[in-house]
């Protein structure tokens, strides 16, 4: 279920998540990605292109980008938006890379490492497909107490849901934040070279608090945890993380701390 992009998701998440949370951190990490000057670029979890558009910004025309995803739909959503230069977009299982070994400069992924079963033969496959040298660059949210809009709706569907709360949200995206955890898996999957950290915090806008709630519990797979529960609409779901939401940072827009780790290994 947590890697369930499917139906009225990739629509919504591309409309309302990428501009209020993932835009911000798109930017950064493209500019990361330019400083390394690649001539191959891979990225794994594109979801609907935030970070591909950013990366044809920053990136020279001569640059070749390769984007994919697991899910197919949400490709399809990127594909909608006009990128003004040649990408190549693949459905691909970032655990099952369909590429040569050393065909890379970088691979670059944002937010898609929580969301990897096995992470450590996520992080293989990458190193893999990277040439001697290259660089894989990622980026996983920090902890949920880091993060004021999550913190804030599953704190607002624990007390909606009290018998069974959807944790879609500290389990998953805010539930791969420990250096040591990440360093290991690294280590485990052939990188050698230490990882260097940072982290980045930016801020989280939304033009009113309902299109925060919207975001989150419509946008993303937390929907399928709350409609897969009785007590309560997803209508009503999100109505409730609106309140809860205004309730803390006001009325009118809404601005909220989010903060992240960025990542960098050589091959």
């Amino acid at each position: 279920m947590d890697t369930n992009f499917s139906g009225h998701i990739p629509e919504l998440y591309d409309r309302y998540p990428v501009p209020m949370l993932f835009a911000p951190f798109a930017a950064d990490i493209a500019r990361r990605a330019a400083a390394l000057a690649p001539s191959h670029v891979l990225e794994t979890a594109a979801g609907t292109g935030a970070v591909t558009r950013a990366l044809a910004r920053a990136l020279p025309a001569h640059v070749d980008i390769v984007a994919t995803d697991l899910n197919q739909a949400m490709l399809d959503r990127a594909a909608m938006t006009p990128i003004g230069r040649i990408v190549t977009w693949q459905q691909a299982d970032a655990l099952q890379l369909p590429f040569d070994d050393a065909s890379f400069d970088i691979v670059v992924c944002q937010f898609g490492a929580m969301f990897f079963p096995d992470k450590t033969a996520a992080f293989a496959q990458a190193h893999r497909v990277l040439r001697p040298g290259g660089a894989f660059l990622f980026n996983v949210w920090d902890r949920i107490e880091e993060n004021e809009f999550a913190g804030t709706i599953t704190g607002a569907l624990a007390r909606l849901f009290p018998a069974d709360p959807p944790l879609f949200m500290k389990r998953t995206p805010h539930g791969y934040f420990d250096r040591g955890v990440i360093s290991c898996d690294l280590a485990a999957a052939g990188f050698d070279a230490k990882p260097r950290f940072d982290t980045v915090t930016q801020r989280s806008r939304a033009s009113s608090a309902n299109v925060a709630a919207i975001a989150y519990c419509q946008g993303t797979p937390l929907r399928n945890e709350i409609e897969a529960r009785s007590g309560a609409s997803l209508d009503e779901a999100t109505s409730a993380c609106a309140e809860a939401i205004a309730a803390r940072f006001g009325s009118g827009s809404v601005d909220a701390k989010m903060q992240a780790h960025v990542i960098v290994v050589q091959r």
